[in-house]
């Protein structure tokens, strides 16, 4: 009587059957050991997460469906190439003319002085010219003529009579007699 016998099979084909069958479920719970491990790599990068995943599918067939569950629905290269795209579509969208405000991320086209969204100031003006100019500018471009740094242009708004040489005229009251 052979290990099957417990069972109460006795018949050698059946034996034979059975034995195959448990063969074939104890590869299958190794197969999906490894496949829960291999797909686990694919789409976490965390080794901690990956050996956890690994482990909960030595319970056999439950712990691979809890995995099926609870895993992250996309694959780390599909990610990848989901940014790597977004980052090609900005960069046609800026060629195109179009940007992104860089306070509320909304669509300003590239001569924009200011975004039209949250109203804050993108670009200053030429002083000769008035066209926009770029942040890092020390010449317009277009007209060739200097650009003064923005604390240069405030001082200057302050203070526009001394920067002609004229003080203002001061007028006080007549001496009363």
């Amino acid at each position: 009587m052979g290990l099957l016998g417990v069972f109460g099979i006795n018949d050698g084909g059946l034996s034979l059957v059975v034995n195959l069958l448990i063969v074939c479920l104890v590869a299958v719970w190794f197969a999906t050991i490894y496949w829960t491990h291999a797909d686990a790599q694919r789409r976490m990068v965390d080794p901690m997460l990956i050996n956890c995943a690994t482990a909960a599918a030595v319970f056999p067939f439950v712990g691979v469906l809890v995995y099926m569950i609870v895993r992250p629905p996309e694959y780390l290269e599909d990610a990848r190439e989901r940014e790597l795209e977004m980052q090609a579509a900005e960069a046609r969208l800026y060629g195109a003319g179009f940007g992104l405000c860089p306070h509320c991320d909304a669509e300003i086209e590239r001569d924009f002085v200011r975004c039209p969204s949250c109203m804050r100031r993108l670009k200053e003006r030429c002083g000769s010219c008035g066209r926009p100019l770029q942040p890092g500018w020390r010449m317009c471009p277009y007209c060739e003529a200097e650009v003064r740094s923005p604390e240069g242009r405030r001082a200057r708004r302050r203070r526009p009579s001394e920067a002609s040489g004229d003080q203002p005229a001061v007028t006080e009251a007549p001496p009363t007699s």
